[in-house]
C-alpha cells in the first residue's frame, strides 16, 4: 500500500491490514469487544451483571474480540473505515467525534466484569457523554491564552532548600474527578503517575504525513499543560533538539520552554531535557536551581546521552563512542547531584575525565524536602551502559515500548544493578507509550494503520539509520532502537509497542498490568493534543484510580492473567508489516 492511500481506499485489504496489525501491535490476543454484523454509533459500555461491578475474575478478559475472529478469517467484513484525516479542525470545533470509522459492533451479550465493562468505572464529564470532538469544541470556545497570561504562583516557605513548600502536598497529589465534574487530589503514594511529551518541536509525535491537531507554539502548549494538570497529569517532558531533522523542522529550547510553562501553571512538574556536550553541568545546575526556586520545586531534568551524530558535529562538539557518551552522562549527573546537595553546602570538588570542579559553591540551592533532596533526575536508554547509569546515579529510568518478557527482564536487570551499587529501591521506572483511545478497538487500530500507512518514509528511514547505528554500536548490540522495525520507528520511542491502542477500558487494563510490573510513571503521547490530553484524563485516568482503589495494579500474576497475552513476544519476520504500510 502506498503512503498516499488511506485505510478506506480498499475495503478488500482491511482483513489483511488488521491481520498484520494483530500480532505486531495487539500481540495476537483477542480483546473484549462485542460481536455482530449490525452496526451502531452507540459507544456506551455494555451493562455488567449484578454484583460484578469491579474486578474481573475471568482469565484473559482482554482476549475476546470477534473483530479478529470474523474479519481476519474473512467470514464477515467490517464496513469501509472513514480515515482519520477526514476529521478536520472545523469538524472538531463543531462538536462531532474525532474518531475514524463510526462502525461499532452491536452488543449481543453481557461481559464478565473488568475495568473494560464495569459501568461504575466508565467516566462521564460533568454527567454527560461528550466525545473528544465535543471536548475540543469546548476548548476552542475558551479565550486563547497569550504568552503573557501567567497564573500567579503560590508562595512557598522554603529557605535555602531546607523547608518543604506549604503547597508540596498539593503539587505531589494526583487529581481524580468527583461526581460534580471537579477534581480533587489523591494522596495514594503508590498511585501510578501520568506524564506527557511536550510538543515543543514541530511535526507532532509521529513521523507521519497524517494531519495532527498538535501545535508546537507556546500558547498552545500553555493550554495543553493547564488541561493536563487539571485532568490528572503530574509531569510533562520537554524535548531536546539542536537542529532540524526527521519531521521536526522547528525546535524550541527545552529549559526556557519548560520555565514558560511552569510560570503558566500551578501543579504540574516539567522535566527539562539536557544534553551533555552542548550543556555544561555548572550552567545546567545554576539554571535548574533558579527555576526550581521560582516555581516552588516543580522542575526536574532528563539527561539525554545523544544519538544524532550531526547534532553534535554541527556545533563543534566531539561525537563520542556510545560507552563514552554514557560515561560522560554519568559524570554530568554526578556533578548535578553534588552541586545541588545540601550536604555538600560549599566547596564542591569533582575530578572526572569530562568535568572538573574545584571548591565550587552554588547558592541558592534547589528546594529540598523529605523524599526530594534535589530536582528529580531522569535518564533513559536500553544498553548496559544506560542501565548502569540508572542503577548508579539516576532517580528514574526511562524505557521504550517492549514485550512482556522484555519489560520484566529490563526492570529486573536495573533493580539488580542498583542493588549491587548500594541503591536498592532507589531507582524508579518510567515508560513511554503512544495512546490511541477510541470508542472501539476497531477504530483505534484503523487510526494506527493510517498513521503508519502515511509514514514519511524518507524521514523514518533516515531516523532509523541514525538511531540503529547508535544502538548497534553498543557492546551487546542492544542499544535503544537496535531491534525496532520501520513501523515502530514512526513513533520516536517505540510508543506503539506499549500497546495503549483500543478502548479506554482496554487501555486502563493494560496500564494496570504495566504498573504491576514496576512502572511508576507512564509517559504518554497523542496524535491530536488539542483534544486527546483532556480525553485521556476524562476517559482513562478515572478508571485507573478506581481500579487502584479496588486493589488492582499490584499483583503482577493477576494482571498478566487478565491482560498479559497482549504483550507476549510474537515472532514476526523483519519487514513483513513494513511492506504493508
Amino acid at each position: 500500500m502506498s503512503t498516499s492511500e488511506t485505510p478506506a481506499s480498499s475495503s478488500s485489504k482491511l482483513g489483511d491490514r488488521i491481520s498484520s496489525i494483530k500480532d505486531r501491535v495487539l500481540g495476537g490476543s483477542k480483546h473484549s469487544e462485542q460481536s455482530g454484523d449490525n452496526v451502531t454509533t452507540d459507544s456506551s459500555p455494555a451493562p455488567a451483571k449484578d454484583g460484578e461491578a469491579g474486578i474481573s475474575d475471568t482469565k484473559g478478559a482482554d482476549q475476546q474480540n470477534p473483530l479478529y475472529d470474523q474479519d481476519i478469517n474473512g467470514s464477515s467484513k467490517a464496513p469501509a473505515p472513514e480515515p482519520e484525516t477526514q476529521q478536520t479542525d472545523s469538524t472538531a470545533a463543531n462538536g462531532t467525534s474525532n474518531t475514524p470509522g463510526a462502525s461499532v459492533p452491536a452488543p449481543t451479550e453481557e461481559k464478565p466484569t473488568s475495568v473494560e465493562n464495569d459501568p461504575a468505572s466508565q467516566p462521564t464529564p460533568n454527567g454527560n457523554s461528550d466525545t473528544a470532538g465535543q471536548a475540543a469544541a469546548k476548548a476552542t470556545s475558551e479565550d486563547t491564552t497569550s504568552t503573557n497570561d501567567q497564573t500567579k504562583l503560590p508562595e512557598h516557605t522554603v529557605t535555602n532548600g531546607k523547608e518543604a513548600s506549604a503547597t508540596t502536598s498539593a503539587i505531589n497529589g494526583a487529581t481524580t474527578e468527583t461526581s460534580n465534574g471537579e477534581f480533587h487530589l489523591s494522596e495514594d503514594a503508590s498511585r501510578l503517575k501520568f506524564a506527557y511529551w511536550v510538543p515543543n518541536v514541530s511535526g507532532g509525535l509521529v513521523i507521519s504525513k497524517i494531519p495532527q491537531r498538535t501545535n508546537w507554539d507556546l500558547p498552545s502548549n500553555i493550554k495543553y499543560a493547564r488541561t493536563a494538570e487539571k485532568v490528572g497529569f503530574e509531569y510533562a517532558l520537554s524535548q531536546i533538539r539542536f537542529m532540524a531533522g526527521y519531521g521536526a523542522e522547528n525546535q524550541h529550547e527545552p529549559v526556557s520552554f519548560s520555565q514558560a510553562l511552569l510560570h503558566s501553571t500551578e501543579k504540574i512538574k516539567l522535566i527539562a531535557a539536557l544534553l551533555p556536550g552542548p550543556w555544561n553541568p555548572a550552567v545546567a545546575a545554576k539554571q535548574i536551581a533558579s527555576i526550581d526556586n521560582y516555581t516552588n520545586g516543580r522542575v526536574a531534568v532528563n539527561v539525554v546521552s545523544g544519538w544524532f551524530k550531526l547534532e553534535f558535529t554541527s556545533i563543534g562538539q566531539w561525537w563520542l563512542d556510545h560507552a563514552e557518551r554514557y560515561r560522560r552522562s554519568r559524570e554530568f549527573i554526578s556533578c548535578l547531584k553534588g552541586i545541588w546537595s545540601i550536604q555538600t553546602q560549599d566547596n564542591f570538588t569533582f575530578k572526572g575525565d569530562f568535568y572538573q570542579f574545584h571548591d565550587y559553591t552554588l547558592k541558592p540551592k534547589p528546594l529540598s524536602w523529605e523524599g526530594r533532596p534535589y530536582p528529580e533526575i531522569f535518564q533513559g536508554g536500553n544498553s548496559g551502559d544506560a542501565r548502569d547509569n540508572a542503577a548508579t546515579v539516576s532517580d528514574y529510568y526511562f524505557m521504550n515500548g517492549n514485550t512482556l518478557e522484555g519489560f520484566q527482564t529490563q526492570i529486573a536487570d536495573v533493580k539488580e544493578r542498583a542493588k549491587k551499587a548500594g541503591r536498592e529501591g532507589q531507582v524508579k521506572f518510567a515508560l513511554n507509550g503512544f495512546v490511541i483511545s477510541r470508542p472501539t478497538e476497531q477504530e483505534a487500530v484503523r487510526v494506527l494503520q493510517e498513521i503508519q500507512g502515511k509514514a514519511d518514509k524518507d524521514a523514518v528511514e533516515a531516523f532509523r539509520e541514525q538511531v540503529q547505528n547508535a544502538g548497534a554500536s553498543t557492546s551487546n548490540k542492544t542499544g535503544m532502537w537496535a531491534n525496532s522495525k520501520f513501523e515502530d520507528l514512526v513513533q520516536y520511542n517505540d510508543g506503539f509497542k506499549t500497546k495503549l491502542i483500543g478502548t479506554p477500558a482496554q487501555i486502563a487494563d493494560r496500564i494496570l498490568l504495566l504498573k504491576s510490573l514496576g512502572v511508576d510513571i507512564l509517559l504518554t503521547a497523542f496524535l491530536h493534543y488539542d483534544e486527546e490530553i483532556e480525553a485521556f484524563g476524562r476517559d482513562v485516568i478515572p478508571l485507573i484510580r478506581k481500579a487502584e482503589k479496588d486493589g488492582r495494579g499490584v499483583d503482577s500474576e493477576d494482571e498478566i492473567r487478565r491482560t498479559g497475552d497482549v504483550y507476549r513476544a510474537r515472532n514476526q519476520p523483519e519487514g513483513e508489516a513494513a511492506t504493508k504500510v
